[in-house]
């Protein structure tokens, strides 16, 4: 599907956006998945209460590493458990109209494959990450779909972009959700990553934030803490054939990371409103979900602010 270019006065883009070099800066790892903690690259033991390194260039090579085997691992790292979580995180979504929706640390698409399927043909979803690699598989997912539903059922398909997830490059009160799975916490500046969603968020849409969480059952605590520290990294080690820190790097990002309502706190200070979070498999992962004050767009509102020009800044080509 081609996307039309808009005229001046559509510009979809800020200025300072549009004159970033051909890789734009990315300040922190936000690519889509449980395997997305995979972002440390030192060979040294990570220590609980280590702050954790995020820079941009170190973490885009570790994503660029475990990229062909990346979708694979999440899956059995989750048991398969990470599809479901998915599902119920996009059935909270309350898509109306045909406004577009934004996938913020896409990774290799599977959420925003989700979401565009349950939307609808009338509605635009993209995806945006940092990691260009990341984001050539996620596009090989949608030729696939396209290929094997014959044009793909007649919704839009969707389009990948390189961007930051601090700086995302997109016009205010664009999207009427925006969403992000699994990325927000490896995101350098996670309150910056929270605003930035709520900016490019319309007023009466809705921010949506799927990542995991801390078990509150003691005997599910240590296991799953078990299964953190000493099984996960050696099995992502094995598959991913990379260095083991990179796996030590997710129960530490998670141990790290807040959540349940310190987290809703963060998203409240962001500017949300009618904030709740649902807890999935006994708290493993949470759903976090608000709206954006105001009144919704109307669908027929004549002006520059309501008219659509749905081109991002850079579209990952083969």
């Amino acid at each position: 599907m081609s996307v039309p270019e808009p005229s001046r006065d559509e510009q979809p883009i800020r200025d300072e956006a549009a004159s970033q070099d051909e890789k734009p800066h990315q300040s922190g790892p936000t690519a889509n998945g449980p395997s997305a903690a995979a972002s440390a690259g030192s060979g040294t033991k990570l220590k609980r209460d280590e702050p954790l390194d995020k820079s941009g260039q170190r973490v885009r090579e570790m994503f660029r590493q475990i990229a062909p085997r990346y979708d694979t691992m999440n899956h059995l790292l989750s048991l398969n458990i990470d599809k479901w979580w998915r599902r119920k995180a996009v059935d909270r979504l309350q898509i109306k109209g045909d406004a577009p929706i934004l996938d913020m640390c896409c990774g290799t698409g599977d959420l925003a494959i989700e979401i565009a399927n349950r939307a609808g043909s009338d509605v635009q979803v993209i995806g945006s990450d940092f990691c260009h690699a990341m984001l050539e598989i996620a596009r090989d997912k949608e030729d696939s779909r396209v290929r094997d539903t014959a044009g793909g059922s007649g919704r839009p398909t969707i389009p990948f972009f390189e961007a930051d997830s601090m700086q995302l490059p997109f016009t205010d009160d664009r999207f009427q959700c925006v969403t992000v799975a699994f990325g927000l916490r490896n995101i350098v500046d996670t309150d910056q990553g929270i605003r930035e969603m709520v900016r490019v968020c319309r007023p009466g849409g809705q921010v949506m934030v799927l990542e995991f969480s801390q078990p509150t059952l003691p005997v599910l605590k240590q296991l799953y803490g078990f299964y953190f520290r000493s099984v996960l990294p050696r099995v992502g080690q094995w598959l991913a054939r990379n260095d083991k820190s990179a796996y030590e790097y997710l129960p530490a990002s998670v141990g790290q990371f807040p959540c349940g309502e310190a987290l809703a706190v963060r998203l409240r200070a962001a500017g949300l409103n009618e904030v709740e979070f649902h807890p999935l498999t006994l708290g493993v992962a949470t759903i976090y979900i608000g709206k954006k004050p105001g009144k919704p767009v109307a669908k027929n509102a004549s002006g520059p602010a309501h008219r659509e020009a749905p081109e991002p800044m850079r579209m990952v080509t083969q």
